[in-house]
């Protein structure tokens, strides 16, 4: 079968899963690596093997970029500390703990016989980077509270940059390359500044010609240019290329979008990321299925469940660590998060293409190779699995997901009709259609805006969780317009530094205590969407 074939059935492979998860319930991501699985013990397929180029020419940039344009960076400010610290120091503590673990285990049960602490590094860092990608679309469709779908992916797109600066340092140090403390210091600042500096070049530039722009096509071309020109000018100069596509991500998101696309250039571009996002994950995920030998994981099992261990392991001494040391500051983490956020750990792609990338004469390649491997399938599969049970055990989400689907169809319902109506409302002033016709138009957008607020209303009645929800939205709102306004009060000179000062703690501390609050949980029981729910078309 050639190349061209395989990747048509792989998408095909990826619909029906897609459609069968949906189904199931259960994440899609998941769902891939058993269908990869299965497909590759059948051997049906030409063997795609999931290399370096491949994931750092293709697959890294797109994913990165596609993630960090739609994170929101007020949200990512507020928890900025929270995210960094689990990023970069937490990082650098997990591999050695899952190291400091992995060593003496392997070496006592005498089932790795000669395997070096140094060897042991290696793995830890290889598996370092976490890929949530599985458990983000879970927190979405639970009704997980936003702060933390946003601390989750934050920190993951983060740490792939931290990872890949820190396995290049343990891998020089394996093969007997000169290792000094300041110069690996160095080395890590220098890797992860520079990058930074990169792609924020990338994203102000491309941000500055989308502003001249009305060109959808172009200005999706840009964001592509944004996306793998950053990467590959950062790795070509040696720094790091996932920092430098992360902080063009965020630039052109919050940014470039806001400041510079019309509304529908917006929506070209954000439709033409998800389904990337989509093509390129689908992708990905299956391939490590067909990547991974079923034989090789069972011959080298309990070495597997020793590496799995220390991972989660050392994952939960560093999130509960880093989560008692900012208990006193404004970023503490809700009660039960600490738990998913260990949990929501996943390894993926990035682990497996970097063992994949060890040279062939390291000694225990195959073995590190193996450990890999079944750690991440564990991973996706044990962890991804059991996400929504586990959120529902800890009370973070509650059997409420229909109807938070519900409300957020009504509500969205409600502002696309009232925006249809404020057009047809210009259209009016401007005359450019005849008064009969959008008279016709305007009953009808009533109509239906009058069916989604009755069935925004039903919901409301039957549940305590949606008012309270919406009260938190709205007082969200208000505190960033004053935020605003006293910003702009500064500005003019109106507001003297110290009175800014005070009132902008103020202001975001309020806006701190409005992104976790109590919340009274619905009944456990789903419920079928009202009847005011509009029908799609």
């Amino acid at each position: 079968m050639h190349a061209e074939t395989t990747f048509i059935v792989l998408f095909g492979v990826a619909t029906a899963v897609a459609v069968l998860c949906r189904w199931l319930k259960v994440p899609y991501t998941a769902g891939l690596v058993v269908a990869g699985l299965l497909l590759g013990s059948v051997q049906v397929l030409a063997p795609i093997h999931l290399t370096k180029e491949l994931l750092f020419a293709v697959v890294l940039p797109g994913l990165i970029f596609e993630a960090a344009f739609h994170l929101p960076a007020d949200r990512f400010w507020s928890d900025k500390l929270t995210i960094v610290s689990l990023a970069v120091p937490g990082v650098v503590a997990a591999i050695l703990l899952t190291a400091a673990v992995i060593y003496p285990v392997a070496n006592g049960l005498h089932f790795i016989d000669g395997f070096g602490f140094v060897y042991a590094l290696v793995f830890a860092a290889v598996i370092a980077a976490t890929d949530p990608i599985a458990v983000v679309g879970l927190f979405k469709s639970l009704g997980a509270p936003k702060r933390l779908s946003v601390l989750v992916e934050g920190e993951s797109l983060l740490n792939d940059g931290t990872g890949v600066v820190l396995f290049t340092l343990v891998l020089a140090i394996a093969q007997g390359q000169p290792f000094t403390w300041s110069g690996a210091v160095l080395e890590f600042v220098k890797a992860v500044g520079m990058g930074a500096l990169v792609g924020g070049a990338f994203g102000y530039l491309g941000s500055k010609i989308t502003a001249r722009l009305d060109e959808p096509m172009v200005e999706i071309t840009l964001t592509v240019i944004a996306a793998y020109g950053s990467f590959v000018v950062a790795e070509q100069l040696h720094f790091s290329g996932v920092i430098a596509t992360v902080v063009a991500g965020l630039l052109f998101g919050n940014y470039g979008a806001t400041h510079g696309m019309s509304a529908t250039t917006r929506v070209a571009v954000e439709s033409f990321w998800e389904y990337l996002a989509f093509a390129l994950n689908s992708l990905v995920f299956l391939l490590i299925g067909l990547e991974v030998s079923l034989p090789a994981l069972l011959a080298s099992w309990p070495a597997i469940l020793v590496a799995y261990a220390a991972v989660l392991v050392s994952r939960a001494v560093v999130v509960f660590g880093m989560s008692r040391l900012l208990g006193f500051t404004r970023e503490k983490m809700p009660r039960g998060w600490p738990t998913v956020v260990t949990w929501s750990g996943l390894r993926g792609a990035l682990s497996m293409v970097l063992v994949l990338g060890l040279p062939r004469d390291l000694p225990f390649r195959e073995l590190l190779v193996n450990m890999t491997f079944g750690v991440v399938v564990l991973s996706i599969l044990g962890q991804g699995l059991t996400m929504p049970l586990l959120m529902r055990r800890l009370g973070i989400v509650s059997g409420r997901s229909r109807q938070h689907s519900a409300y957020e169809k009504c509500r969205g319902a409600v502002r696309l009709a009232a925006a249809a109506l404020a057009e047809l409302g210009r259209m009016r002033e401007e005359r450019t259609v005849h008064a009969d016709v959008l008279s016709g138009l305007e009953s009808d957008y009533q109509r239906r805006l009058a069916e989604a607020e009755k069935g925004l209303s039903q919901l409301q009645a039957e549940t305590t969780f949606i008012r309270a929800d919406e009260e938190i939205e709205a007082r969200r709102r208000l505190l960033a317009t004053e935020k605003d306004a006293l910003l702009q009060l500064a500005h003019r000179g109106l507001v003297g530094h110290d009175a800014l000062d005070g009132l902008l703690l103020e202001v975001n501390q309020r806006l701190r205590e409005a992104e976790a609050p109590p919340r009274t949980e619905a009944p456990s029981t789903d419920q079928a969407a009202p009847p005011g729910v509009p029908r799609p078309g």
